[in-house]
């Protein structure tokens, strides 16, 4: 690996020059849809979660999953989430936000905890801390974690920086999976796979419409499953 990092250094370099620099979806970031039982839902983290990769919130993962609750629920619904947003930054940011209940929060966490080499144990303790302030401060009772997207299928990254990335995305989303796995509160979301690349933003980072669809539908069934 030693002998490979000055490589993946200028790869990466690379990629971040000539990748299209897509914005954050446009469109309302709060509001209430739907009739039925009550509930309070937030979706929380990255860019994946902010819906670049397609051009509205409606779109984007807020939008899909709302579309498949609000024939069942009076959803109030919630979206905080930030291009570039780790774990960590994300602890930062809801500390300094005013409490807010929520029965259920969808979380998009890890790619940039890939690319900015997040030490394994280092994670896993941020998780706990999220999750403890999820429960405390927002009073949440059930978190959906969706798993570390399979980065060896983004087109827009070059071999072997694909295949590191690719391997760092697949630990941490095993750790991932086995600490919600530990967590009686939480549901772990599995990233789309097979045939991935094809899915994906004009960038071949982000998730194009469809992955979103796909994404959201699953919230949502996770969602009705838990409130049955």
């Amino acid at each position: 690996m030693a002998l490979l990092s000055p490589l993946l250094l200028c790869q990466g370099k690379y990629v971040r020059l000539v990748t299209p620099k897509l914005p954050e979806a446009a469109g309302e970031r709060s509001g209430e849809a739907g009739s039925g039982p009550p509930l309070r839902l937030l979706v929380l983290g990255d860019s994946a979660a902010a819906g670049v990769g397609v051009s509205t919130q409606d779109a984007a993962l807020i939008g899909q999953t709302v579309k498949h609750l609000q024939g069942k629920f009076r959803l109030a619904w919630k979206l905080e989430a930030k291009i570039g947003a780790t774990t960590r930054s994300t602890i930062a940011k809801l500390k300094a936000a005013e409490p807010e209940p929520f029965t259920a929060v969808a979380i998009s966490l890890g790619v940039n905890e890939v690319t900015c080499g997040r030490r394994v144990a280092t994670w896993r303790a941020e998780l706990d801390e999220l999750a403890n302030l999820l429960r405390t401060k927002f009073t949440v009772q059930r978190m959906l974690w969706s798993g570390v997207p399979c980065m060896h299928e983004f087109p827009s990254l070059p071999q072997p920086l694909r295949w590191y990335l690719g391997t760092r995305a697949a630990l941490l989303d095993q750790v991932l999976k086995a600490w919600v796995n530990s967590q009686d509160d939480c549901d772990f979301i599995v990233a789309p796979a097979g045939d991935y690349g094809s899915m994906m933003a004009e960038d071949g980072f982000h998730p194009g419409p469809k992955v979103y669809d796909l994404w959201g539908a699953e919230v949502a069934r996770c969602l009705e499953s838990y409130c049955r």
